[in-house]
């Protein structure tokens, strides 16, 4: 079936539910980087907390699911099932160490230089991936992974070191915009877990049945049980409670309201992002994907400057030009064949990763599947 719009063009219906899905999935990727950034610039003392609230939404809402769409939500008919959680475990561990870094590290950053200082990932995942299969990547990907490192490189280095932007004339930077190196370090772990989880992901699904959205349930529930404890160590629980004492008493101000909003909507939100990651295994492909994640890269700079003021330096705008560059030269190698040794050409599905940066969980099932599909 088609459908006809302006200009003579004849648009199909797998074009039309294509775009549908691309559109959802920046929709909600959008939403669940600024309100996770609006609620950690709010409420800095609780990211473990707030990322647990996400997590326990994300699985009751699948829940829900199950009940409302019993035909075509299933879940794990046995919830302590030992074996399957022995199995499972790498990939949970994995997923939710991830999104503690990640969660860390945008606390730290701007919204507009998350995605540079998680810049790493497509190198990352490459490394990983060959150390995984033992095989080689071609010339071409390396080429890729070289342009997204020094993306990455222009992006952390200060623009006094780089000549060509070096400038006397050059406005300084803020010191509340630069990143601490501890923000950068749980930018690269976080990066660092997303490759790995990118990797488990193929290996844990035929612990499911090859179900994705088991597979997510999964790796909520799971994260969401191995996060509590830490949560209660690091005493954010008994935090929240002072600090709501404190504002009913008068004493000081917490903005409760833009916590309990802020879980409540990326809780949703990831839940959805776990829904986009399903649809598009199904509908979308690893070129559309990425050029979907290109678009909403330069769109979360433009928002981040716009929304909450942050500050894009010339170095930062090559940095994501180049890091954006890279990724899509890496999908342009991966789809048209072009460098591919013979023996490279052999085992190509090992190298059929996308980038999360955004997984949905890993946030969802992207920032799960971060970036790699959940």
């Amino acid at each position: 079936m088609a459908f006809p719009i302006p200009c003579g063009i004849v648009l199909n219906r797998s074009h039309a539910e294509v775009a549908a899905v691309v559109l959802f999935y920046m929709v909600a990727a959008l939403v669940m980087v600024f309100v996770n950034k609006a609620v950690l610039i709010s409420t800095p003392e609780l990211p473990l907390l707030f990322l647990l609230v996400q997590l326990v939404i994300a699985v009751v809402l699948l829940h829900i699911s199950a009940v409302v769409w019993r035909d075509k939500v299933q879940l794990p008919k046995r919830i302590l099932d030992l074996e399957k959680i022995k199995k499972l475990a790498p990939v949970i561990t994995v997923n939710v160490v991830g999104l503690i870094f990640n969660t860390l590290c945008l606390r730290g950053v701007e919204a507009a230089f998350f995605q540079i200082a998680r810049g790493l990932v497509l190198p990352l995942t490459i490394a990983v991936t060959a150390l995984h299969t033992s095989e080689a990547p071609s010339g071409p990907l390396l080429w890729s992974a070289g342009t997204v490192t020094v993306g990455f490189l222009l992006g952390i280095v200060p623009p006094t070191l780089i000549p060509p932007f070096a400038t006397s004339e050059a406005s300084p930077v803020p010191a509340s915009a630069i990143p601490s190196s501890l923000s950068l370090l749980y930018g690269f772990l976080s990066s660092l877990f997303i490759a790995i989880h990118a990797v488990l992901i193929k290996t844990s699904l035929a612990h499911v049945d090859n179900s994705t959205l088991e597979l997510a349930y999964w790796s909520n529930a799971g994260s969401a049980v191995l996060l509590a404890p830490f949560v209660i160590f690091t005493g954010e629980v008994t935090l929240m409670v002072d600090m709501t004492r404190a504002t009913i008493q008068g004493g000081t101000h917490w903005n409760w309201s833009v916590f309990l909003s802020g879980s409540l909507i990326t809780g949703c939100f990831g839940f959805l992002l776990c829904v986009a990651g399903l649809l598009s295994v199904k509908v979308t492909s690893p070129v559309t994907h990425m050029f979907s994640s290109a678009a909403k890269s330069v769109l979360q700079t433009l928002l981040g400057v716009w929304l909450f003021n942050d500050v894009l330096t010339i170095n930062r705008g090559v940095s994501i030009l180049t890091i954006t560059s890279g990724t899509l030269y890496y999908t342009w190698v991966k789809t048209s064949g072009n460098g591919k040794s013979e023996r490279a050409s052999q085992s190509a599905g090992k190298w059929d990763q996308e980038d999360d940066s955004e997984s949905a969980l890993l946030h969802g099932a992207e920032e799960g599947l971060h970036e790699a599909k959940q």
